[in-house]
């Protein structure tokens, strides 16, 4: 049985491989349906509800011109009754900073809120990478 921390990095990689893959049903199982969620896209205005969020998914992820997205050393933190994940992304030749937040919604980690923004550096590709990320 998965702890929590090993759960919801786990869910945060099901995140980013539904984003990878381009992937909406997945997507959608990965955020919350119980839960208030929101989410800022790099350059989007703030979007709140659950509509609004899964829209844009669905927009993000039927552009063929929307890049590849990779998550890079995520760090798992708890905070309460939630759980924040931090991370890179890297997107081609960029990276972003992200911020996944996760809480409990019929004893499963689902999202409530993702914000990814530019980066001015890249991550320190020198750490060991670990498959699902780290444990704070």
């Amino acid at each position: 049985m998965l702890n929590d921390v090993d759960a919801v990095l786990a869910a945060n990689y099901d995140f980013y491989t539904a984003f990878a893959d381009r992937d909406y049903a997945a997507m959608e199982e990965v955020w919350a349906v119980d839960k208030d969620v929101a989410c800022i896209h790099p350059g989007w205005p703030p979007l709140v509800g659950r509509e609004s969020v899964m829209e844009s998914w669905r927009r993000i992820l039927d552009n063929d011109a929307s890049p590849a997205v990779e998550c890079l050393q995520p760090e798992a933190f708890f905070c309460g009754d939630a759980m924040i994940v931090v991370c890179y992304e890297r997107l081609d030749e960029n990276y972003l900073s992200a911020t996944n937040i996760f809480v409990l919604e019929n004893g499963l980690w689902k999202l409530v809120h993702h914000q990814a923004g530019p980066c001015a550096t890249a991550p320190d590709e020198t750490e060991d990478e670990v498959p699902h990320g780290t444990i704070h």
